[in-house]
């Protein structure tokens, strides 16, 4: 069959390494893709909200599957988009629609769908523009850190923890009434601070069942010691050393499959991926939020543990046979480290010029902002480069990710030293 990939990232970047191994996989194409998934597919010049021009792409092309990768499209409707269109009805699409979406496109849904089931979540309450004071008094009957959440999708910068109380109505107002987030934050969420250890996990569900996929820890901040402004993510492991049988199955009983018995008892459509962000509070699970598309960078450290043919299960979301797949997962560990501009998350140059990638043999290097110009391969974005390793260890395959990123280099590379460090 001739797939297609929305996004340009290393998540996308990993897709492509995998379908790309199934005999399933006739053609494939990547929109718009990168430097990487020029090398394993067709890159397509079509950004992931242009629709009508990804519509002509799919006809064109006689694509049967669509994976989509970042939750843009997903929050903006493709899935129905794609639903809605006779001329595209056998198109099967790997993302949820707009309804679904709204798990990640809105914090007050997620919250709500949460508790309305029951499952565990920091305590919390929403507030507008129109109520600014009740966020106010909230806040004094807090014990700090305050954690205030944009409500809507603000590329990652919308969650702020704030110790002084001042400060934090401070925030709240310019995220109500000055817009500080633009639309994203109009509502705002304010919830209790949990002190924990963060977890990812994942699993892939045509909304009647699921199957679970590798877990994973993920390193946001860009300084060593998780110092630091907040980024994308400098790197993932899998699995988290921390996750024993016991709370693993704890996330399934108390997280997991009541999220899935949730949405069908909401009658919500679901086929794709959730990505629940966890954070594991004195051995219990809680969610922090979910994400309906597969996370980054921890997707470079879970598919390469995916044994399994990667396509066949995305093809059984859709024709019903997720159940009686059989998920082989490799006992190895895995790691990634990402490659930053200099300068990242502020501001950076890009068409710095990468060398160095051919020489890396114990590693695979899937590219995120990287782009090929003049038959060079250069930067084009803050997070350039995901280096990734399995070995017995993540001690082993952290030792292999450092040793292939010293055959690398760029004009003002960063990267951190320390991922797994507290592990």
């Amino acid at each position: 069959m001739n797939v297609l990939i929305l996004g340009s990232g290393g998540r996308e970047h990993a897709f492509a390494y995998k379908i790309k191994q199934s005999p399933l996989c006739k053609n494939l194409f990547v929109a718009p893709g990168n430097s990487g998934t020029s090398e394993l597919a067709t890159n397509l010049n079509i950004q992931v909200d242009e629709f009508s021009n990804i519509e002509s792409a799919i006809i064109k092309h006689e694509i049967s599957l669509v994976v989509v990768g970042p939750e843009g499209p997903l929050v903006n409707g493709f899935h129905d988009f794609i639903s809605n269109n006779d001329k595209l009805s056998n198109v099967s699409v790997i993302g949820p629609k707009k309804e679904a979406a709204q798990l990640e496109g809105s914090k007050d849904y997620a919250k709500q769908f949460l508790n309305r089931h029951n499952i565990p979540t920091a305590k919390h309450e929403t507030f507008t523009a129109e109520n600014i004071e009740n966020a106010y008094e909230y806040i004094d009957q807090m014990t700090p850190p305050y954690v205030l959440k944009a409500d809507g999708l603000a590329a990652g910068k919308g969650v702020l923890i704030i110790d002084n109380a001042n400060e934090a109505k401070n925030l709240i107002h310019e995220m109500l009434i000055n817009s500080k987030f633009g639309k994203a934050s109009s509502s705002v969420v304010i919830e209790e601070f949990l002190d924990g250890i963060e977890l990812s996990c994942f699993v892939l569900t045509d909304g009647e069942t699921y199957k679970l996929f590798p877990s994973a820890k993920d390193y946001k901040r860009i300084g060593e010691g998780d110092t630091g402004l907040n980024t994308g993510g400098m790197g993932a492991v899998s699995p988290p050393p921390f996750l024993s049988s016991e709370l693993l199955n704890k996330i399934e009983n108390k997280v997991i499959k009541p999220t899935i018995e949730g949405l069908k008892k909401d009658e919500i459509e679901y086929q794709g991926f959730i990505f629940f962000g966890l954070i594991k509070v004195d051995d219990e699970p809680y969610v922090i939020e979910y994400n309906v598309r597969m996370g980054d960078p921890e997707t470079e450290a879970v598919l390469p543990r995916i044994k399994s043919d990667f396509l066949d299960l995305l093809i059984s979301v859709n024709n019903g046979n997720l159940e009686n797949q059989n998920l082989v997962i490799d006992e190895d560990s895995a790691v990634t480290v990402f490659l930053v501009s200099g300068g990242y998350p502020e501001k950076y140059e890009k068409n710095q010029e990468i060398f160095g990638l051919q020489k890396v043999s114990d590693s695979t290097v899937f590219h995120a902002g990287a782009i090929k110009k003049d038959k060079k391969i250069v930067t084009s974005g803050g997070r350039v480069l995901a280096v990734s390793s399995s070995a017995e260890t993540i001690e082993l395959a952290l030792q292999k990710s450092y040793n292939s990123i010293k055959k690398i280099n760029f004009k003002n590379m960063n990267y951190r030293k320390d991922i797994g460090f507290d592990l």
